[in-house]
């Protein structure tokens, strides 16, 4: 789907994009889902309106528990390389670790990466993930969403003591906890990083890793005995969640990153308008 006139699209249309990438992510994975959303229109719209596609997309990934190659796609496109390259770029992990996002060999999962065809390298070499950090960011945000509906679903279906546990103020705590931690990863990631995109995005994706880890510990906590079952789908999401956050830096490596940055500094940049 092209962008036209002013590279804008009005909300009907993105609201028919919305539901029509989520029929598909909800129904494909992988390269299938690569040659989906190719069909789509992905890389005309990450090239014509990034700030529209890096949302909507990756945001959407984490809803529905799906996995697409398309991580790649944004920092080839960040640096001024072709969309849809298969050249294998190192990205950095937690811990001073490298992984490269196999888009040839897809199926050599390493099992403790997530479901996700990461595969672990010995070095790397620094390359541009500001726009990358943003867009895990997104896909963070998606996971911690999907958990906090499957916590709410469970407690207004369980039933103690007569009543849905929706109602016990502790299970109520935890709901809000996970909603405001999302809604403020949220409002850092839509924030304007033009001045400083290194600092925004590090912000950004740290602030999404901890709110989806909050969403996790909490959710988990809500829907007790049963989410720790491999058959529940909260599993699914918090693996892919510590995965995420560990990529391209984990918020508590990112926070202290941040901080030690502005300690040498000496001053704090205005990074919104308020």
């Amino acid at each position: 789907m092209a962008i036209k006139d002013d590279a804008a699209m009005d909300e009907a249309s993105l609201g028919m994009l919305e539901a029509s990438l989520r029929k598909t992510m909800s129904s494909a994975s992988g390269p299938k889902l690569d040659a989906a959303l190719t069909e789509l229109g992905w890389a005309d719209m990450l090239t014509e309106a990034p700030e529209l596609a890096i949302p909507l997309y990756f945001r959407l990934l984490g809803e529905t528990g799906s996995h697409a190659s398309i991580l790649v796609d944004v920092v080839l496109h960040a640096t001024g390389n072709a969309i849809g390259d298969t050249v294998e770029l190192p990205l950095p992990y937690a811990g001073n670790a490298w992984v490269v996002w196999d888009r040839i060999s897809p199926e050599s999962l390493d099992p403790t990466l997530g479901g996700l065809p990461l595969r672990r390298e010995e070095e790397g070499y620094p390359i541009r993930v500001a726009e990358a950090r943003v867009a895990v960011g997104w896909w963070l945000v998606g996971s911690a969403r999907a958990m906090l509906a499957l916590a709410r679903q469970h407690a207004l279906d369980r039933v103690q003591f007569g009543k849905p546990i929706a109602g016990f103020q502790a299970v109520r705590h935890r709901l809000a906890e996970t909603l405001v931690a999302i809604e403020g990863a949220e409002a850092t990631l839509s924030l304007p990083s033009a001045d400083n995109p290194d600092l925004s995005s590090l912000l950004a994706k740290a602030a999404a890793g901890k709110a989806a880890l909050t969403a996790a510990k909490n959710c988990q906590q809500v829907l007790g005995g049963i989410g720790f079952t491999e058959e529940h789908g909260l599993q699914h999401h918090v693996k892919r969640t510590l995965v995420l956050d560990g990529l391209l830096g984990s918020s508590r490596e990112l926070t202290r990153r941040a901080g030690a940055g502005l300690r040498a500094r000496g001053s704090v940049p205005r990074l919104a308008q308020l």
